[in-house]
Formats: C-alpha cells, sequence, structure tokens
C-alpha cells in the first residue's frame, strides 16, 4: 500500500497562510508526547502563558491559546460574549470582518456593521460617529485583514472606546507576530489569533487574551456559553491553578510546536522580527515594482506580512499561480470577494520573511511573466 506522505515535497508558502515553518518547530511536534495533566506538560502550558502575555503585552490572567485554528478564536471571543439580542458593531473592509458578522448574527446578537471598500482601512470619523448614535455591548475589527492586506487603525479605535462599557474585540490573526501588538495600552478587551501565520507554527492552534473586564462580562451572563467545547468559564481550570481540571484532551504536540515558536520569536526580539518582516516587504515591493507589479494597497496602511498586488494586464491569473506551483515549489494566494481575479496575495509571514524566498519569487515570476 503506498504511503501518500512519502509523496509531500517541500512548498516555499508564500500564499496568506500557512507559512514556512521553523525546523526547530517540527523537531518540537515529534516529542515524545506526554498525558495532558501531566506536570512537564503543565509547566509548558505555563511558560506558553507567559509567552503570550509579553509578545501581546497584557496583563491578562486569560491568555491562553484555545485547541483549533484560528476560527476557533474567533468562535471563542463571540459565543463566551454575546448573548440573544445583544448590541454588536463590526467594522468590515474584508472577508474576515464579514466572518465576524456571521458568527455574531448566528448567536442572535442585533448586529450593525460599517462597510469600509476593501483595499482601504476602517474609517476613524465614521466609528466615532456610529458611537455617538447608539451604546454597544461589543466592537469588533480585523486589525490585519488577510483578503486585502489592509492594516486597520487599531489603536486609534480603541481610544473612542476608552472610559466605555463597550467591549472592544479584535481578530489579530494575521498581525499577531509580524507587526507590533500593544494589547493593554490600546485597550483592546480581547483579542484572538492563529499559529500558522506569522507564528510560523502548524495552524491548530488560537492564541486568544481577555481583559477582567471581558472576564466579568461572562460571568454575568444570563445564559448559559451556548457552547461546550470553547466555554471559557470550563477551560479556565484546566490552564490555571495549582490542581487543573480536565476539560479536553489538549494537542499535547501542537503546544510543544507552539512553545517553541514562540521562543524563536522572543530569542530573535521583537523588534528584529518586526523589522525583518518590514525590510522582505520593502525588497518585495521594490522587486515587484521593476516587474511593473503594483500594490492594491496604499503604503499608509499597507501590512508588509500579506501584500496583495494588482495582476498585470494579460496575465493568467491561475495559469501564474499554478506554474509557481508546479515549475518553482511556491504557493502564492488568489483574490477573494470582489477582489478576485485581480489580485495575488503574497505572504511574507514569520518563518517566510527571508530575502531567499523573495528572491525565489521575483525570479521565478520574471520568468513566467
Amino acid at each position: 500500500m503506498e504511503n501518500l506522505l512519502n509523496n509531500i515535497e517541500e512548498i516555499t508558502l508564500m500564499g496568506p497562510g500557512p507559512s514556512c515553518v521553523d525546523p526547530s518547530v517540527l523537531d518540537a511536534l515529534s516529542k515524545s508526547t506526554l498525558g495532558h495533566l501531566d506536570p512537564s506538560f503543565i509547566k509548558i502550558m505555563d511558560a506558553i502563558k507567559e509567552q503570550l502575555k509579553t509578545l501581546l503585552h497584557t496583563e491578562n490572567q486569560l491568555t491562553i491559546p484555545m485547541s483549533g485554528t484560528g476560527s476557533s478564536g474567533m468562535e471563542t471571543a463571540f459565543v463566551n460574549l454575546v448573548e440573544q439580542g445583544d448590541p454588536v458593531l463590526i467594522l468590515i473592509n474584508g472577508v474576515f470582518g464579514m466572518r465576524m458578522q456571521d458568527v455574531a448574527s448566528r448567536l442572535g446578537a442585533d448586529v450593525d456593521t460599517l462597510e469600509f471598500e476593501w483595499g482601504t482601512p476602517v474609517v476613524v470619523d465614521e466609528v466615532k460617529a456610529a458611537l455617538s448614535k447608539k451604546d454597544y455591548k461589543i466592537v469588533a475589527v480585523v486589525h490585519a485583514e488577510t483578503s486585502t492586506g489592509v492594516k486597520n487603525p487599531v489603536p486609534e479605535i480603541g481610544a473612542l472606546l476608552k472610559g466605555s462599557n463597550a467591549i472592544y474585540l479584535v481578530d489579530a490573526v494575521t498581525s499577531f507576530g509580524g507587526i507590533e501588538i500593544r494589547l493593554d495600552e490600546w485597550g483592546i478587551d480581547v483579542l484572538y489569533s492563529g499559529t500558522q501565520k506569522c507564528l510560523s507554527c502548524p495552524p491548530g492552534l488560537s492564541p486568544v487574551s481577555f481583559s477582567e473586564k471581558a472576564v466579568d462580562a461572562i460571568k454575568n451572563r444570563q445564559s448559559k456559553v451556548p457552547n461546550w467545547y470553547l466555554d471559557l468559564a470550563m477551560i479556565i481550570n484546566y490552564w490555571e491553578g495549582a490542581t487543573r481540571a480536565y476539560h479536553h484532551t489538549a494537542p499535547i504536540n501542537m503546544l510543544y510546536g507552539l512553545y517553541q515558536a514562540l521562543y524563536l520569536i522572543l530569542e530573535e526580539g521583537e523588534g528584529a522580527v518586526y523589522k525583518r518582516h518590514m525590510d522582505n516587504h520593502l525588497l518585495l515591493a521594490n522587486g515587484l515594482a521593476d516587474l511593473g507589479i503594483n500594490m492594491l494597497v496604499d503604503e499608509s496602511c499597507r501590512l508588509p506580512m500579506l501584500n496583495s498586488v494588482h495582476i498585470p494586464e494579460g496575465a493568467d491569473d491561475a495559469g501564474v499561480r499554478s506554474a509557481l506551483l508546479k515549475d518553482h515549489q511556491i504557493e502564492i494566494g488568489a483574490g477573494l470577494g470582489p477582489l478576485a481575479g485581480k489580485i495575488w496575495r503574497i505572504g511574507l509571514m514569520g518563518h517566510t520573511a527571508r530575502p531567499e524566498n523573495v528572491e525565489k519569487l521575483l525570479g521565478a515570476l520574471k520568468g513566467i511573466l
């Protein structure tokens, strides 16, 4: 019987995620599996919490990785906070803002949206105007919109909410590990991310962080959290204290991988990591310009780790991507929604953000085009 794993070849992952994984993270995944209540594993759990708090610049005690990909973090945020009829404002300028709207609506929230053109950021003054008309329990925005490559003004929106009762909820799936996040300073109450983007760990975990204000909202719910697996009131008892209460079997080896991925970022240094992402972004942007390929997003709000570029006139969208994968073992992403067929999305996330990868892609595109 053929073993399909023997056919897997190494691909340079330069799409919207997952990203390339450092060999030491893959080695960590292969360590001997421990029991989910083993004292040695609990030490690793505690260390991961401290690593996350350090990189997110937060004192939030409830800062843990959820068992599931980034979408499980989104579900965790909304399912623990939303009750029937709660007023929620979602700021949308791409696919993942729309996904927030969908999740909140399914939970029975009274959802209002502010929508902005894809490829442009949320406009703070429009948010300010909306907040002056209605009180919201939750205001939610995507920090790094993966579908467009736009960085939204998360600190400025947080300043608008300062002193209000609103819970500020931020999607940091693509931003965490690639650009600065100062969770407490920016007034973020709830944040979720994923491991497969700038943390350069395989998909499977979703770091989340909840402020005391958000935890109080969970404790004061009038109804039970409608999802057992993601109920933080139960999960906290597994992640905190000297005596751990079994909730679910954690993905042990995935947590080894996350520990090592966070260790690498802290070892390199936050500032150095963010500079590396920006340096490689600039290298890519300049190289693409030489090929006559222009960026979608204005420089003022452009993400370094997710580069949306206009497909050159006459180029075959799917054909170029297929040639990159088949002939050069490089993966890039297609456009989504109204940008489908109009852009490519080129990821420079985590371990992928290295000059040799940028040069490899530029050389391949030059040959294909």
